[in-house]
């Protein structure tokens, strides 16, 4: 979606710096007047089906290594990036602050989910 660009890394760019270059992006095209959250949340959850299409029908260790196989990581990858693109763009859209949303999130789960009630369980919130 973002065609070429200088490499990037996790350790080396900030969400701010990709918020700016989905927003370049997106600008250079004239595409804001398309991304009301409405569309932006659908093809956000277009783009997650399209990355579990990867994994359909999987065993949890066959989904590992489907997801470490060389042949299909590109593909996978590419799909997390079309995931990650929009849920950044949706945030530009709507004005939401996504490390601050996370912060507040972890935050609501800590208290959900305490350590000593929930470490290595995968029972939800209501069941422990």
């Amino acid at each position: 979606m973002l065609g070429a660009m200088p490499s990037l890394t996790d350790s080396a760019t900030t969400v701010a710096e990709l918020r700016e270059r989905v927003m370049a992006f997106v600008r250079e095209r004239d595409w804001e007047q398309f991304h009301a959250p409405k569309n932006l949340s659908m093809a956000l959850s277009a783009e997650a089906a399209e990355l579990m299409e990867h994994f359909l029908w999987a065993t949890p260790e066959e989904s590992r290594s489907v997801a470490s196989n060389p042949a299909k990581r590109a593909k996978i990858a590419e799909e997390l990036a079309d995931v990650v693109i929009y849920a950044l763009e949706f945030a530009n859209a709507t004005g939401l602050d996504i490390a601050a949303s996370i912060e507040s999130k972890i935050a609501a789960n800590a208290r959900k989910y305490p350590v000593e009630k929930s470490k290595g369980r995968s029972a939800k919130y209501t069941e422990l």
